[in-house]
């Protein structure tokens, strides 16, 4: 039996902080007690770790990231090996990815190939959403199948015609079986019929540059999408995640949905809350690096998100993490914004963005621990396995450093992409050790991790319903 002792730091969950010690067995939480006390003072471990001046986390949980992911005719410069490092680097020590049914194709084909790509390669714990490209008969019963077997999310997209779009029959449909086998669904919400017309009337008035992708992607078209898929989901009795919200007017959707007590679910992510059309107007091409759907909004926005993250409004903050090189990806759009790679780098920097929203007054460390660890953990079925710290919870502890300075760089970020999105941009708290199921995967500053670490983690319904 191994045994791991963390010592002296604050213990942050969403429901307490509070100053105790740790006890680790064999890769999950045994015992906490409060620092000092007899109880702590008995345990004996093979290691010990003293968290003295440190928070002392749970794993993040990222619900929402694209490794080796196809798009426009590349895919994810961030393999299931370099992303879950990255992710591991910057606390996070469970992700879900997304395989993706190809039209035409059976779910359980799709995956199985995100089986393979991942199978062998994570440096920390993983499970998959589903992505559904494709509503029919035969798709509609793998569905109860793939819920039964862990895989108890399903997501469909309202943009992308001729790609993965599927339209409101197909959406309610989809909707309908989750209803029935306790699925969530999840949407990208944006009224993409109605953006490719504003593409195609942008390219043939020679409005090219990166800034005219946030442009067309209009503010309303993502509301009246988002407005839409509420009532498909109150239609079909079913409940409701909404992915990657950017938009104020989106942000109203859902809380007007939630003020009737509806199953209504919202997720934003760290670049609409520190970034904004300003990046995407950034010259010389420069802005390509910034283009992913949802888009960046202008700056005005990040008040409402922010705000629907202290009342719950949105409940959750992911990554979407879909890395693209500037050099040969990004650039396959130059003269051409539709053919830029939709997607940016993330994972990594999450935990730290946030604890920086605490330290500027948009959270309270609770509330941080919340949206980013224990909330995605409930929503997608991990917890209390994955979220927390407990008696029986794996063993994800991150202990974090609040007042270590840091910028933000390429030069020394852990992602497999050639630019950050956040470059030189100057942070006050950073992750210095990270233990996933016990063992020890960040020491200090240094990998200590390997590829095969990560486990298949298959998951339960939503536990924000029944």
């Amino acid at each position: 039996m191994s045994r791991t002792v963390i010592r002296g730091g604050l213990v942050i969950t969403a429901a307490d902080e509070l100053h105790a010690d740790l006890l680790v067995e064999d890769g999950r939480i045994a015992a906490l007690a409060t620092h000092g006390s007899d109880a702590a003072a008995a345990w004996t471990a093979d290691e010990e770790l003293d968290a003295t001046g440190r928070y002392v986390l749970p794993g993040g949980v990222d619900a929402h990231t694209h490794m080796d992911f196809p798009f426009g005719g590349t895919f994810s410069s961030d393999t299931f090996e370099t992303g879950t490092r990255a992710a591991a680097w910057g606390g996070t020590t469970t992700v879900i990815d997304f395989a993706v049914q190809t039209r035409g194709h059976a779910l359980r084909e799709g995956l199985d190939q995100w089986h393979a790509k991942a199978d062998a390669q994570c440096a920390v714990d993983y499970a998959f959403h589903m992505i559904l490209s494709d509503v029919n008969e035969g798709t509609l019963k793998e569905m109860d199948l793939l819920v039964e077997e862990g895989i108890t999310s399903f997501k469909l997209f309202m943009a992308y015609p001729g790609v993965v779009y599927s339209d409101d029959g197909q959406i309610l449909r989809a909707m309908q079986r989750a209803a029935d086998n306790g699925a969530l669904t999840m949407i990208h919400a944006e009224n993409g019929i109605a953006i490719d017309v504003l593409v195609q009337q942008a390219l043939a008035a020679g409005r090219t540059d990166p800034r005219h992708h946030g442009e067309v992607r209009k503010v309303l078209l993502e509301a009246e999408a988002t407005h839409r898929a509420v009532q498909l989901a109150r239609v079909a009795g079913a409940p409701l995640y909404v992915v990657h919200v950017s938009a104020e007017e989106a942000v109203a959707e859902l809380a007007a949905a939630r003020d009737k007590d509806l199953p209504v679910f919202g997720e934003t992510c760290p670049q609409y809350l520190f970034l904004s059309t300003d990046n995407l107007a950034e010259p010389d091409f420069e802005g390509a690096k910034y283009v992913c759907s949802t888009p960046l909004r202008p700056r005005e926005h990040q008040a409402a998100l922010w705000k629907g993250l202290r009342t719950n409004d949105l409940q959750v903050v992911s990554t979407d993490h879909c890395p693209f090189c500037f050099s040969g990806q990004k650039e396959l759009g130059r003269g051409d914004f539709s053919k830029i790679p939709n997607g940016l780098p993330g994972v990594e920097h999450r935990m730290d963005l946030l604890h920086q929203a605490v330290l500027d007054g948009h959270l309270s460390r609770r509330r941080w621990i919340e949206i980013a660890c224990a909330t995605p953990a409930r929503m997608f079925g991990l917890y209390p396995k994955k979220g927390t710290l407990a008696p029986g919870s794996d063993a994800d502890v991150v202990l974090y450093d609040p007042g270590a300075e840091q910028t933000l760089s390429a030069a020394t970020h852990h992602m497999n992409v050639d630019y950050s999105v956040y470059e030189g941009k100057r942070l006050t708290g950073r992750v210095e050790t990270v233990l996933s199921r016990g063992r020890t995967i960040i020491d200090r500053g240094s990998y200590t991790g390997h590829a095969g670490h990560g486990q298949y983690t298959p998951r339960g319904t939503c536990q924000f319903l029944g």
